[in-house]
């Protein structure tokens, strides 16, 4: 069974990574640091690090993000990595 997960976005992106400079270059720059941050093991160095009012402020953000803008489908599809069974 191969891996669910992917990071290559941050692998092939050559363009510039910069915020602020257009929305085009801020998606992409997003993109790349996002892949960069959540790369294992820059994880294990920081999350011990972290407090547990950050831990639980980074997993409210995150989660509200997905819930605002991805349908019932797309959470299971894009980040369960499960198909979405519609009841």
């Amino acid at each position: 069974m191969g891996a669910k997960h992917s990071h290559r976005f941050v692998e092939t992106y050559e363009g510039l990574v910069a915020f602020g400079f257009s929305r085009d270059v801020d998606e992409k720059s997003l993109m790349v640091y996002l892949q960069k941050f959540s790369d294992d093991g820059l994880l294990k160095v920081l999350i011990p690090r972290l407090s547990d009012g950050e831990m639980s402020a980074l997993f409210d953000m995150i989660s509200e993000l997905m819930r605002k803008h991805l349908s019932d489908q797309e959470y299971h599809a894009y980040f369960l990595k499960e198909e979405f069974e519609n009841h």
